[in-house]
């Protein structure tokens, strides 16, 4: 017979809740200009990647902080762009394209149940979780899977809305990251969003 106790890991989890997708054709309002008058995507990563970086973005939508991404790791380096559904990665294709940036571009397909980010073991140098990590139905898979994929040192920008993650909710997102191997550095100021920029600190 099972015990009804939870777990020590169980109990750190955050809540359980229904698993939701953003759906794809949300992804063109995402990717808008308009966008950009709540958040403006130079000021929310230029402290954050420098050229030459391998950058990974979990969710990209269509590509809002993508393409900035890509040019602030410049020719020498690259951004690793993961999601799980093919028209999101398809409109992020044909912008970055327009943009003359897809060669920096490495757009991924990724399963419900992980990333698939083997290659990049030990690679990352800085991760871009934005607005995604309340739609996972793993929340402690996905740390894991970023720390292995982290250099020692990276760093990872954790960014939550308001409107969908309580203050209660994302204190717990980053207790499971910290058991994944992240430190809380600080908590930088992102408009109608809880923040926290954490580095990789042991395996």
């Amino acid at each position: 017979m099972q015990s009804t106790v939870p777990s020590a890991e169980a109990s750190q989890q955050p809540p359980a809740k229904a698993h939701r997708v953003c759906p794809w054709w949300l992804g063109y309002w995402l990717a808008s200009p308009l966008r950009q008058i709540m958040y403006k995507p130079s000021q929310v990563l230029a402290a954050h990647v420098r050229p030459g970086m391998t950058v990974l973005e979990p969710g990209p939508g269509m590509g809002f902080f993508t393409l900035e991404l890509a040019r602030l790791a410049g020719s020498s380096g690259r951004v690793v762009a993961v999601d799980i559904q093919p028209r999101m990665l398809s409109g992020l294709r044909r912008r970055a394209a327009k943009a003359g940036l897809l060669e920096r571009v490495d757009a991924r397909l990724a399963k419900p149940d992980t990333m698939g980010l083997s290659d990049l073991a030990g690679a990352v140098d800085f991760t871009l979780a934005f607005a995604v990590v309340h739609e996972l139905p793993a929340v402690a898979a996905f740390f894991r899977e970023v720390a292995l994929a982290s250099k020692p040192g990276a760093r990872l920008l954790l960014v939550e809305p308001v409107g969908h993650v309580t203050a209660a909710d994302f204190d717990a997102e980053l207790r499971v990251a910290r058991d994944a191997g992240f430190v809380l550095l600080e908590s930088p100021s992102v408009r109608r969003s809880h923040a926290a920029l954490l580095e990789k600190v042991h395996p």
